[in-house]
């Protein structure tokens, strides 16, 4: 069951951790989140096209849903320069959806900034904002939990696949 969260009525609707080490450690470039996570492959109008990323089916969803989307970073590990900070282009969120023909040359437009961590900070940002991170090269471990937030229901009979206790199955 997904509990509303504050007086927006937002909730949690997808989960990630990511967890960058020496044995696993890769590079994004410049992009914008445009998937959300769904129970099933259901075809609704407006959604599409369907992906499936480890093991969990995706849709992309109109973009308004994925800007009224709101994301937190929860850093499990300290996140210095070395450490492959999340680097995200400031202001890219009021862009609205960017081709991606597009996303590098309006990355290189904009003031840039690197969001470094102290172990346990949290970082609140739009879901659409441009974003990217490095390969680690401090030889540590870095660990991020990502947590998705929206106020939107989906149109049935697509549902949010949502965040579940393991003792509570979706």
């Amino acid at each position: 069951m997904l509990a509303e969260c504050g007086a927006l009525g937002t909730r949690p609707v997808r989960a990630i951790l990511f967890d960058k080490s020496m044995n696993q450690n890769w590079a994004l470039g410049w992009h914008q989140d445009r998937t959300i996570c769904v129970k099933d492959r259901v075809g609704v109008e407006g959604f599409g096209p369907f992906t499936r990323k480890q093991g969990l089916v995706h849709v992309e969803p109109p973009f308004e849903i994925i800007e009224r989307m709101t994301t937190l970073r929860i850093h499990l590990d300290d996140v210095p320069m070395d450490n492959a900070p999340l680097l995200v282009a400031e202001g890219s969120h009021r862009l609205g959806k960017i081709p991606v023909s597009e996303v590098d040359a309006i990355a290189a437009s904009l003031p840039t900034c690197a969001c470094l961590a102290r172990r346990t900070d949290v970082w609140a940002y739009s879901t659409p904002i441009l974003h990217a991170s490095k390969r680690a090269g401090n030889g540590g471990r870095r660990r991020v939990l990502q947590v998705d937030y929206s106020p939107d229901d989906l149109p049935p009979p697509l549902e949010w696949l949502g965040i579940c206790s393991p003792s509570e199955p979706n």
